[in-house]
């Protein structure tokens, strides 16, 4: 005797019709070892893979740097060089929060671009009619990197964002954030709108973000802050085994609470002042609620639950420039609508939004005069 539910039929689908020529467990198993195959290899185009399993970092191809001497391959003129920046990618964010904490937005120019892997020829950025490629005329960077040498090519490896370009001599000067951002905060611009050598909206004269006096502290915070929490999160999302991710989970874990604890002493992260360091580390707790924390399965922590993080991430929020430069819901877009192999239904989460995030929110953590805010050259 076989007994049926009323009329619903509902999920009785290839199971009911293969059931009774395949068993239910060897169907399930192939259709998973299937997937599984199909998604190891996506994995692997989007994010290059140790052997075990583990998320690497390509390297960068271009490592020019701007230089104040006018004779220099690039001097730093004001208007010449171009940023191509993502608007999702925290990479570019650090070095758009840079260009805005220093008041460079008259100095270089910056092309956001859109995330949408469909329309590009690889890599996922494309430009926008609002927003063109001023240099090349390029549909997408792949089409910057293969012109950029003056001639057409096909340029071999990963075409990233951010890039800089000097646009008068139609060459890449730079893709690796860390370097871009550092020249930005290091060099002074000739033939500036201000007048020579001066690169500053401040009467107190130009944020300095790297300060002599703590270099060497930022640099061990920053190599800490990358390992654990800007490549950690990365390294937890795009894992491709159980070890790999569990190793890369503990690492962002530990490096939450320990800047949980870090700022309960200190307004920033080396004391009362910005630094290089809360640049690098702000575009991933931004992100982290909002993406991180479930897209990439970093779901141990939540920025919501740290008083002092989350104070701090509003309080850095409400910096000259830096509104600006957030964009919570693009975020959410990006993530899930774009990175297929993490997010194959393509569904994007309402929230946490940036209200939900309390930014715009002044936290109280203290004055906001730019004289008690930042470093001055």
């Amino acid at each position: 005797m076989v007994t049926r539910a009323a009329s619903d039929t509902s999920g009785l689908g290839l199971l009911t019709w293969l059931g009774p020529v395949i068993p239910q467990g060897v169907l399930v198993t192939g259709v998973k070892a299937g997937w599984r195959a199909a998604w190891q290899t996506m994995m692997t185009e989007l994010a290059p893979q140790s052997r075990d399993g583990e998320y690497q970092r390509p390297k960068y191809a271009f490592d020019g740097a701007i230089a104040e001497d006018p004779k220099a391959r690039f001097p730093s003129v004001s208007e010449r060089y171009v940023l191509y920046l993502g608007n999702a990618c925290p990479w570019c964010h650090r070095v758009s929060l840079t260009v805005a904490l220093r008041g460079l937005e008259d100095r270089v120019r910056i092309v956001k671009m859109t995330d949408d892997a469909e329309r590009a020829s690889r890599g996922g950025w494309v430009f926008e009619s609002d927003r063109p490629d001023p240099v090349f005329g390029a549909r997408d960077l792949r089409e910057v990197y293969d012109l950029q040498s003056g001639k057409s090519y096909t340029y071999e490896g990963r075409c990233t964002a951010p890039l800089m370009v000097d646009a008068e001599r139609k060459v890449a000067v730079n893709n690796e954030s860390a370097d871009i951002a550092r020249m930005l905060n290091d060099v002074e611009w000739l033939g500036s709108v201000n007048g020579p050598n001066k690169s500053s909206r401040y009467d107190e004269g130009s944020v300095q973000l790297r300060p002599p006096e703590l270099a060497n502290d930022i640099d061990s915070l920053n190599d800490w802050l990358y390992t654990k929490l800007n490549n950690g999160v990365y390294r937890c999302g795009f894992s491709t085994n159980q070890a790999a991710h569990n190793r890369a989970a503990v690492d962002v874990a530990e490096a939450l609470e320990a800047l949980e604890k870090r700022l309960r002493e200190s307004r920033f992260m080396h004391g009362d002042k910005v630094t290089e360091s809360d640049v690098r580390a702000f575009p991933t707790i931004v992100r982290f609620d909002a993406v991180y924390a479930t897209l990439f399965k970093c779901s141990s922590r939540r920025v919501a639950d740290m008083p002092n993080l989350r104070a701090w991430m509003q309080d850095f929020y409400l910096l000259p420039g830096v509104r600006e430069t957030v964009d919570v819901d693009g975020y959410r877009t990006s993530y899930f609508g774009q990175l297929f192999p993490l997010n194959p239904g393509g569904i994007v989460p309402v929230g946490p939004t940036a209200k939900d995030l309390g930014l715009g929110l002044d936290p109280s953590r203290g004055s906001r005069a730019h004289s008690d805010l930042f470093h001055f050259k």
